[in-house]
């Protein structure tokens, strides 16, 4: 079936210049390796039969536009043509699989044959169950033949002497869907295509009570994240540019937000800059049809994402691009705050005692806690988000390695807490 498609693909896709890559296989079961298999190599998938896309669709594999050739319509009137001109076959009385009621309802009444002695399995199930149902009813005299769609069923019926008609499509049904398969392609790659812009929100930097904070640190932060961002926009081929004192915006297509996104399942280099600038970051993410329109859905998204923390892409017509999930339940920050409190003031007691500066790194910090320096690391990480300490750039030196990063705690906090007791 997969020779006979790819024989009939030239010209059948029309004006749409598409290029076939075939994926032959055994049984209709391993349709969905092979989609594997290909990945991302290709537009749109086309399926033999509405077999082997149940299965790849039950599986959950299929990341791109699919679908398959049909077997009802003209390819089911074909085989009950066939049954009535063989005495071997009673299509009044038939079993038939995977077709849906409604659609052999309307084909038998198309050729004005009853339907009082059909029976019809819907559910998609395994050859040897399907092949149990036409066997119980031929074997209870119920049935005298039995009209499948797949063709390991065929084969098992024929070996235990069950009359059987397999559905083939149509030649015509092959032509139509290499058409739609071919437009479902043009559609995705014109998606791709389209027009993306993610717009960054820095609250470090937007927050007007952290003014107080010297300007080269705030300049070099600026500096450190326009350069991460320029290096996550080369790799996916888009670009960055800085939109005020606090934000950023990234301009990309639709197909390389994807994959930064896995999906727009993960908001984009959120993680990068948390690890290597110890800062959150908020992102926004919106398509549109032109640049102008796809920043505004970006700031919608972002708005949106400030407010429920889920929704951090929006699409050109300002739906959620987000796949839906449950939401976790949402645990109260006190706890969160208390502990930055704790740690903040643990640390300005032992600074106090040592008549030290209020700059830390891991090290010290971890020294004066009693923990590891990887635990303290996660512990002003902590108190940065909590807006207890800031990141200073790094200390540069001559030595080979990864520059200390320095952290100055933020004393006054606990001050202003204590007041407001």
């Amino acid at each position: 079936m997969v020779e006979r498609v790819m024989l009939m693909g030239p010209g059948s896709t029309g004006p749409l210049n598409a290029r076939l890559i075939a994926a032959a296989y055994r049984d209709e079961q391993e349709a969905t390796d092979k989609v594997v298999r290909l990945g991302s190599a290709i537009d749109a998938y086309l399926f033999a039969s509405p077999v082997p896309y149940e299965f790849a669709r039950k599986a959950g594999v299929l990341t791109m536009p699919a679908t398959f050739v049909p077997l009802g319509g003209a390819s089911l009137h074909e085989a009950l043509l066939r049954s009535t001109l063989d005495d071997r076959y009673d299509p009044t009385r038939a079993s038939l699989d995977v077709l849906n009621r409604t659609d052999v309802v309307e084909a038998y009444s198309e050729v004005d044959l009853p339907v009082d002695g059909i029976h019809v399995h819907e559910e998609l199930t395994t050859t040897a169950q399907l092949t149990s149902f036409h066997e119980g009813l031929w074997r209870r005299k119920a049935t005298r033949m039995a009209i499948t769609c797949v063709r390991g069923v065929a084969e098992r019926l024929e070996a235990i002497g069950v009359p059987v008609v397999r559905l083939r499509p149509t030649n015509a049904g092959v032509r139509s869907a290499l058409q739609t398969a071919g437009l479902l392609g043009a559609h995705h790659r014109l998606e791709e295509a389209q027009l993306g812009v993610v717009v960054v929100d820095v609250p470090t930097l937007r927050d007007s009570s952290r003014r107080s904070t010297p300007r080269y640190w705030r300049e070099e932060l600026r500096l450190s994240l326009h350069r991460l961002l320029l290096q996550e926009a080369h790799r996916i081929n888009a670009t960055a540019h800085r939109l005020d004192d606090h934000s950023f915006m990234v301009t990309a297509t639709r197909g390389s937000l994807v994959t930064a996104t896995e999906g727009f399942r993960q908001p984009p280099f959120v993680e990068r800059i948390k690890a290597e600038l110890g800062i959150a970051i908020e992102v926004g993410i919106g398509m549109g049809r032109t640049t102008q329109d796809a920043e505004t859905h970006a700031r919608a998204a972002l708005n949106r994402a400030q407010a429920s923390r889920q929704s951090f892409a929006v699409d050109r017509e300002g739906r959620s691009l987000v796949p839906a999930q449950r939401a976790p339940a949402r645990q109260s920050s006190e706890p969160l705050r208390t502990k930055g409190r704790e740690t903040l003031t643990r640390l300005s007691a032992k600074i106090a005692e040592e008549d030290g500066p209020l700059v830390v790194d891991a090290e010290n910090a971890g020294r004066m806690l009693g923990v590891t320096s990887r635990t303290a690391r996660r512990l002003l990480r902590t108190l940065v988000e909590e807006g207890l300490a800031w990141p200073l750039p790094p200390n540069r030196t001559l030595q080979p390695g990864r520059p200390r990063q320095l952290y100055r705690l933020i004393v006054e906090k606990l001050d202003k807490n204590a007041a407001g007791k």
